[in-house]
């Protein structure tokens, strides 16, 4: 339990101030990997952010994980609305689940279009989530 607390940092936010309207997939989403395994993406105008600080995270994305358009977009969106929701759920029951694998919540909501990229990374972070530390958040769990 220590180890995983010494090695897991979870920094997972979605923040999504711009309206339900804006149509998020056609803007230009800039994908960053910054020192060691952090992986940002964010669209400043839109002001939207999602940060992944997790050890492991990048090498796994790269080894393990589908390629990039394996799954259609509808897929991903459905996949992620699913996991957030548990994700969601679990961060509010700090005494059922480990408040340190759950610390925040996540802000993903359906009526607004993230793209492609965003749900992709979302959606690759819940499996290696999942399969790392051998949380079920919804459904059956590909185990890459």
């Amino acid at each position: 339990m220590k180890k995983g607390i010494s090695i897991l940092i979870v920094l997972f936010t979605i923040i999504a101030c711009s309206t339900a309207s804006k149509n998020i997939a056609s803007t230009d989403v800039a994908a960053n990997k910054k020192g060691g395994d952090t992986v940002r993406i964010a669209n400043d105008s839109l002001e939207y952010e999602v940060i992944i600080i997790d050890n492991g995270f990048t090498n796994w994305l790269a080894s393990r994980a589908y390629p990039r358009n394996y799954h259609s977009l509808q897929y991903l969106e459905n996949k992620n609305y699913l996991y957030v929701t548990e994700w969601n759920n679990r961060v509010l029951q700090p005494q059922r689940y480990n408040p340190n694998l759950y610390e925040m919540s996540i802000d993903y909501r359906p009526d607004i279009h993230y793209g492609y990229e965003v749900n992709y990374l979302i959606y690759n972070y819940m499996i290696y989530f999942q399969n790392t530390y051998k949380q079920k958040l919804w459904g059956n769990v590909p185990s890459r």
